[in-house]
């Protein structure tokens, strides 16, 4: 067994042509490309009990030989992939179940007839691949990169694979993301931790792909920036999967929910205090307003415009097309794996890092709630806008940690919020005025806002 760690890059056919060539890549190629022409068998039950259990059985034929590969369930986050996979050398291009013995086949899918496992699709598709290899600091880094151009094949139906893969051999995960950043500086170079098995199991049943990733776990225990680096994780690889799903398919909700991610990303950043130094946060900061300012007029425009929603999916493809997102989705995965905010922080700040989420929050939203002088907006409903940076920092924490405030009635005031937040984003009229001064009564009114207000 051994552990795989590679992060995968959705590209163009131009820019598999580019990375080629690229200096970056040519300086440190220590072997030249190799060209390898891979065909692949996924197999699974009839009813998709690998799938479901995130596994991954392939037959691969690379040139003479034919090699069975098993990938068991691992962690995917932000693109950046760690899961165990075995391999065995076959003599024929047929599945030898006796190897998927109790070593390393899944407890729960023990009771399984291997019998009924059969091929369901394939990935055909050409490799070219290069060791990449250099020094970093005291350390070497040894790195596969592999171009795949080819094709995943359900019956009749077929979706192009065109990817840059990098698999680290030897150094730190931080390598390959640093490595992934310099590429995307000038190439549009979009992270993808939809593996070629999903894009197969996506093609034989669309209902089987599952976009949602697994909440992040915190409790009242968990210190801030735990909590934080968990969220923000959470967020950035949901929104590659979003960004991912609604090219693949341009229903209309997927682009909404990718821009509420950002947005809660966004607010996460700026909720932090001296936890989070301004400084710290600075660059990110900038690359999400200038992509909410693009985007989140268009959500808007469209939730009453079907012209908008017709000519979404042509403007996403122009802004994969662009270095800006895939180079944002890279940055900020390497700013949560160094933890850069913690960096250069003061003792107060530190402090504030360690404190644990169940005292921090109630803290927060309390100072937040005061701030917001909904008193003043039942009064001046015109002016609610102006108030939406706080409103959004309040959402974001209920949304993802609620469950560690000891406040009855906090969904229930999470669901008002939520309302008050549309019709501030909504234009101005004298029936959403009414509708603003109703709300921020309703708001006003509820028991746990209440509660806050006294934290």
């Amino acid at each position: 067994m051994q552990k795989e760690t590679e992060i995968k890059l959705r590209v163009s056919r131009e820019t598999l042509a580019a990375l080629r060539e690229h200096p970056l890549l040519k300086k440190r190629n220590k072997s030249g490309w190799e060209r390898r022409e891979l065909m692949n068998q996924y197999f699974d039950t009839p009813e998709r009990d690998l799938a479901r259990a995130k596994v991954a059985l392939r037959l691969r034929r690379d040139g003479e030989e034919v090699i069975q590969t098993l990938k068991t369930r691992g962690q995917s986050v932000a693109g950046l992939s760690e899961r165990n996979e075995y391999d065995w050398n076959l003599p024929k291009a047929k599945l030898d179940v006796k190897k998927l013995d109790g070593e390393c086949w899944p407890e729960e899918l023990a009771e399984l007839d291997k019998k009924t496992l059969k091929a369901i699709f394939t990935t055909d598709f050409v490799r070219e691949r290069a060791e990449i290899a250099w020094g970093r600091g005291k350390a070497k880094v040894v790195i596969e990169a592999a171009l795949d151009f080819g094709h995943v094949i359900v019956g009749k139906q077929k979706e192009e694979i065109c990817e840059l893969e990098l698999e680290l051999r030897e150094g730190e995960p931080a390598a390959l993301l640093e490595l992934a950043a310099e590429l995307a500086a000038t190439l549009a170079l979009m992270p993808c931790d939809i593996s070629k098995a999903e894009r197969g199991y996506r093609l034989y049943d669309a209902n089987s792909y599952s976009l949602s990733l697994p909440a992040p776990q915190i409790s009242a225990e968990t210190p801030l920036d735990d909590a934080f680096a968990a969220l923000s994780w959470h967020l950035l690889g949901s929104s590659q999967r979003l960004a991912e799903q609604y090219r693949f398919n341009g229903h209309w909700r997927l682009l909404q929910d990718w821009v509420e991610n950002l947005a809660e990303l966004r607010a996460l950043l700026s909720s932090l205090g001296q936890a989070a130094p301004r400084q710290s946060t600075h660059d990110l900061r900038v690359a999400l307003d200038a992509l909410l300012e693009d985007w989140r007029p268009l959500v808007q425009a469209g939730q009453d415009d079907e012209d908008v929603r017709k000519a979404a999916p042509e403007q996403f493809l122009e802004e994969l097309e662009d270095p800006r997102w895939g180079l944002f989705s890279l940055n900020t995965s390497r700013w949560l794996l160094a933890r850069t905010w913690a960096a250069d922080r003061n003792t107060r700040g530190n402090r504030q890092g360690a404190a644990q989420l169940g005292s921090w929050l109630p803290r927060l939203l309390g100072e937040e709630a005061t701030s917001l002088q909904l008193q003043r907006y039942q009064q001046q409903p015109e002016d609610l806008a102006e108030q939406l940076p706080r409103i959004e920092r309040i959402q974001a924490w209920m949304h993802h940690a609620r469950n560690v405030l000891d406040i009855p009635e906090m969904d229930r005031l999470y669901g008002e919020l939520n309302k008050l937040a549309q019709l501030a984003h909504e234009p101005i009229t004298d029936e959403s005025l009414d509708a603003r001064k109703q709300q921020a009564i309703a708001v006003y009114q509820n028991r746990a806002w209440k509660m806050l207000l006294r934290m």
